[in-house]
């Protein structure tokens, strides 16, 4: 089965670990065998990799869509969540269902999950950042 994107005009997409750009106007295309895809959307670039979570869901991308180095991502993907599970046990049953995926190679499930994971950090640095805000204004 087919794979049919429309692309905008300049967006990105990896396709097996190609970075593509459509550089004209909006383009469709199909891909018709089964490769690693990312839009534009879900790529984050190892700049964005600035905390925890973000590195976790940018390891789990580079395990997507390169083949090559499964090994050297896998130890660098159980380190950051060994840190990540020390400090924060609430995640283990994220952490579990992520885990399960990367073991059945089902990078992109992961990927979704390893955005929660990330849309989970975001929410707990405003709280933070809220109470110190109230503590610094009282």
């Amino acid at each position: 089965m087919s794979l049919k994107l429309s692309l905008r005009p300049h967006e990105r997409i990896i396709i097996s670990g190609a970075v593509l750009q459509n550089v004209g106007s909006p383009s469709v295309i199909t891909i018709e065998n089964n490769v690693p895809v990312l839009r534009q959307k879900n790529i984050m670039n190892e700049a964005d990799a600035v905390s925890p979570c973000r590195r976790i869901y940018f390891v789990i991308q580079l395990m997507y869509v390169d083949g090559q180095d499964q090994e050297k991502y896998n130890k660098i993907y159980w380190d950051l969540v060994r840190d990540l599970v020390e400090a924060a046990p609430s995640l283990l049953r994220i952490i579990d269902q992520i885990s399960e995926h990367i073991f059945k190679t089902e990078y992109y499930q992961a990927l979704k999950l390893a955005r929660e994971l990330i849309n989970y950090e975001e929410e707990a640095i405003g709280c933070v950042q809220e109470c110190v805000g109230n503590l610094s204004g009282s």
